[in-house]
């Protein structure tokens, strides 16, 4: 192979996988720059482990990218490796021959994404095309390897998944989005299938699909944490994936896998991006992105970098199991350990359950106009706030709540990526008796003069600073409020008492409110 056709594989420009669009949110392609950035990442950890040798200049490392869609990590891995065993394989196709067939091994997520990824790796849809640069297979499919796998259906879910059978069985004609990697209870006996031999990979790195949607469209079932537990049982030396970064504080049925992560003290490295555009520009993903370095031979603290707004926080070595949830920026921790102590009573006892009366936040059974003996209930729709009025004898749950004062507070705000941020919605004091849906939670005491405590707590800095380290997504759950402690309701409060109560430095103060939005005290009519 001449220089002239060392690549393909290299100088071409534009890259054309900076141009191409993503599948969906949840298969979203890997712009090459932050495959580098993961790759640099890998580089440095293995050098340290190794005496300060090159990752690139080994011929015997075996990697897997075991949910391929572009081919990037692969494609990269190979424009490294051609360059750093320059020395040891001099002759450019028996390396590239060496590289492509001996050390670079991907799975497929769909056919599409299969042919794609064989396009960038060996410049050629078919690994033994005319204008493949591999020279040494036998098979079209080189060592991208891709079948159609089926769902596993026990009472309507996948086992393997928990995909929803009446989305996701479609039909031959389409593809049934069954990753071959999750979908197996044996998977070293599942690759050494797929490439048809006991395979040991030095280093499994990639980009999983996200979630999968399983009853309808209306709930999207995470499904990236399978792909990270399926990664460990292949016992790799390293490790690394980029994933949705809500597994840190929240997400559906992410509590087992959050532990496991918190937990694991062979986690070296977390580089984490709250905003998802950062690194795939155009894709809205709620609570951002991450990707993390595992390392068979680590023992110890993990070094946390955040990114926000192209600036760099950290690296900070972190205890990752020290709370029970993460708390992504390491200048918070500080002000936890003076605001939280083993001993101190949160404000989540005063505070209603998700749903406490009930009712749902499209709930409507409910009249505008009001009846004698009828209760206020307050409710958003169509994010705007409102009250109707329902009959004593319709409320059937929490009935010893209704004739409480009320801190309503929406259980959902958005507000955006940018800081300082609001983190919660605005709140209403609702006089004695009353009830709402879904739509808010809310803090009940015994008097007016109580509530307006309770209110103005809760619009202190403070106060809504310790719940924003424990709120990853738009969602202000019951847990979410863990970590503010419970006040005495005889006065006003502000965040100038608070700070001299728990001795929060001047420093401190400025980070708390370079992170949070003032807010006015009154209710206003918007979510």
């Amino acid at each position: 192979m001449n220089d002239q056709a060392s690549f393909a594989l290299r100088g071409r420009n534009p890259d054309v996988l900076t141009c191409i669009a993503n599948l969906s949110n949840d298969e979203v392609f890997t712009p090459p720059d932050f495959a580098k950035r993961m790759l640099d990442t890998l580089g440095d950890a293995w050098a340290a482990q190794n005496g300060g040798q090159s990752l690139w200049a080994n011929s015997t490392v075996r990697f897997l990218d075991p949910c391929t869609k572009s081919g990037v990590f692969l494609r990269e891995i190979a424009i490294r490796l051609i360059a750093g065993l320059e020395a040891e394989i001099p002759d450019l196709q028996t390396r590239v021959n060496h590289i492509l067939t001996k050390q670079l091994f991907g799975i497929g997520i769909t056919r599409l994404t299969a042919l794609l990824a064989r396009r960038s790796l060996y410049c050629s849809k078919f690994a033994t095309g005319e204008h493949s640069v591999a020279k040494s297979f036998s098979s079209e499919d080189g060592n991208i390897w891709f079948e159609r796998t089926e769902h596993s259906w026990r009472n309507g879910r996948c086992v393997h998944c928990g995909a929803g059978q009446e989305t996701m069985d479609r039909g031959s004609d389409r593809e049934t989005h069954a990753y071959a990697f999750i979908h197996t209870d044996e998977i070293k006996s599942r690759i050494a299938g797929m490439f048809g031999d006991a395979m040991q990979f030095d280093v499994i790195i990639g980009n999983p699909p996200y979630q999968l949607s399983s009853d309808g469209g209306t709930r999207d079932v995470p499904i990236y944490q399978y792909f990270v537990e399926q990664a460990k049982k292949l016992q790799p030396r390293f490790l690394s994936m980029v994933i949705p970064a809500r597994w840190m504080a929240s997400g559906l049925g992410l509590s087992e896998f959050r532990q496991a992560m918190l937990s694991d003290s062979q986690i070296k490295e977390l580089v984490d991006y709250p905003a998802a555009s950062e690194v795939f520009p155009g894709v809205e993903i709620k609570a951002g992105v991450c990707y993390f370095l595992w390392d068979a031979e680590h023992q110890g603290l993990c070094d946390v970098t955040t990114y926000r707004n192209g600036e760099a926080i950290g690296p900070t070595q972190r205890d990752l199991s020290e709370y029970d949830v993460f708390v992504r920026d390491a200048r918070a921790v500080s002000i936890l350990h003076k605001v939280v102590t083993k001993e101190h009573k949160s404000i989540n006892t005063i505070l209603a359950r998700d749903k406490e009366f009930g009712w749902t936040s499209n709930f409507d059974d409910f009249h505008k106009i009001k009846n004698e003996g009828d209760i206020p209930l307050h409710y958003i729709r169509t994010m705007k706030r409102g009250i109707g009025y329902i009959s004593r004898d319709k409320i059937n749950k929490s009935s010893h709540l209704v004739e409480k004062w009320k801190v309503l507070v929406p259980q959902a705000y958005n507000g955006g990526d940018m800081i300082p941020h609001p983190i919660l919605g605005k709140s209403i004091i609702a006089p004695s008796p009353s009830v709402c849906t879904q739509s808010f939670l809310f803090f009940y005491v015994n008097s007016e003069d109580e509530a307006k405590s309770v209110q103005s707590y809760y619009a202190t800095r403070l106060f809504r600073f310790l719940v924003s380290v424990r709120k990853i997504t738009q969602h202000a759950t019951h847990s979410t409020y863990a970590w503010v402690p419970m006040q005495t309701w005889d006065r006003i409060w502000t965040d100038e008492a608070l700070y001299e109560k728990y001795g929060i430095t001047p420093e401190e103060q400025a980070y708390i409110e370079s992170q949070v939005r003032p807010m006015v005290l009154d209710a206003g009519d918007d979510d």
